[in-house]
């Protein structure tokens, strides 16, 4: 996109610009312009906003070359340096490189409002500083001569003007223009146009996309990998919120176990006030069992337990009567409902249990029965 040079007096989104694109030049408003460019698009300056020189760069580093630049052109230029925006641009011949200053302010403007349109502009050069680095190349554009080339200077002129800077610009002198315009004395070699936006628009300048205004372009390789790394991650968080989730269950379920086998514990050794280690004192009450009537006891216990606790504890024991003479065990057992004492019953004589269960009798909400175990 190309901005006229009627740009440095007013910044306006209807200023008209030309828009190349496809080898097709249209000239728009230039609101209507950036949303038509899309975005990637670059915004090409006027030479007449812009001020070119030349110097020995104090230092090659990035890091301290912004900081030093303004010091070694200040002398230069007429305006205070600090209002200027400086872009580094190729070495020359004897090891100076060309700068380019713009007004910060103008350019600032500029940026602002194409993003107020649409996009900002993903590259910032200046048209006469477009034209091949060869001799001194003079291009007919908007009304005016371009001069560029390989020299320092990068201007706007008329045709007056060519006969007092010619002597000071290298040869070959090198003009491009429609036939009716080729009236500068001296050129050496003449080029024609098709399209003079168009034509221009296929040469690259300095970027003045630096520093402040440098524009960050997406690393092209994380945006191919972007939808991998994020199915990745979505994975991982899944698979990180699977483990947490298991990880409650077990611990709730573990907790539960333990709850249960110490409501178990608590009805066979209610004499056990205090608990500390159940495992430890249930295997002592196990090592305490030397006569053969308790060793029998705790042995029938033993088998009975996992029927018990299956079903979390549903089924309590209300009362334990061991008979040393019998071999049997009577349990008095409270459940929420026959069915519960039907599965207790079951998974006793699934245990290898001989089981016999007396009468069942409704207690408010829970029925009670004796179970004789064993004999």
């Amino acid at each position: 996109m190309f901005l006229p040079p009627q740009a440095l007096q007013w910044v306006m989104g209807d200023l008209e610009v030309r828009l190349v694109s496809g080898g097709e030049v249209r000239r728009l408003p230039f609101a209507d312009a950036v949303a038509a460019a899309g975005n990637n698009w670059r915004l090409v300056l006027p030479v007449e906003a812009v001020t070119a020189c030349a110097v020995r760069l104090p230092t090659q580093k990035a890091r301290w070359l912004r900081q030093a630049l303004p010091f070694a052109v200040e002398e230069l230029l007429a305006e205070d340096v600090d209002g200027l925006h400086l872009a580094v641009g190729e070495p020359l011949e004897d090891g100076r490189h060309r700068v380019l200053a713009v007004r910060r302010a103008w350019l600032a403007s500029w940026i602002d409002l194409a993003a107020a349109s649409g996009t900002s502009p993903a590259s910032l050069q200046v048209d006469a500083d477009l034209l091949p680095l060869e001799g001194t190349r003079l291009f007919w554009l908007d009304g005016r001569w371009l001069l560029g080339g390989e020299g320092v200077s990068r201007l706007s002129v008329q045709d007056e003007d060519w006969s007092m800077l010619r002597e000071a610009c290298p040869h070959p002198w090198i003009g491009q223009a429609s036939a009716d315009r080729r009236s500068l004395e001296g050129i050496e070699h003449w080029e024609g146009v098709q399209d003079s936006h168009v034509d221009l628009a296929r040469w690259q300048g300095t970027e003045l996309a630096q520093g402040d205004f440098e524009v960050r372009q997406p690393n092209r390789q994380w945006a191919l990998w972007r939808p991998a790394l994020g199915l990745v991650g979505l994975w991982a968080v899944l698979q990180c919120g699977f483990y947490l989730a298991q990880g409650w269950h077990l611990r709730h379920q573990g907790d539960a176990y333990a709850q249960a086998n110490e409501a178990l514990y608590r009805e066979l050794f209610p004499q056990d006030t205090r608990l500390v280690n159940l495992r430890a004192q249930f295997d002592q009450h196990l090592a305490d069992g030397n006569r053969p009537g308790q060793g029998k006891l705790l042995e029938t216990l033993g088998q009975a337990s996992g029927a018990l606790l299956e079903d979390g504890a549903v089924v309590r024991i209300q009362q334990l009567d061991f008979s040393e003479t019998r071999g049997d065990l009577a349990l008095q057992v409270q459940a929420p409902g026959f069915d519960a004492l039907e599965r207790l019953r079951e998974r006793l004589i699934g245990a290898g249990l001989a089981v016999q269960m007396g009468s069942a009798s409704r207690e408010g909400d829970s029925v009670s029965a004796r179970l004789v175990i064993g004999g």
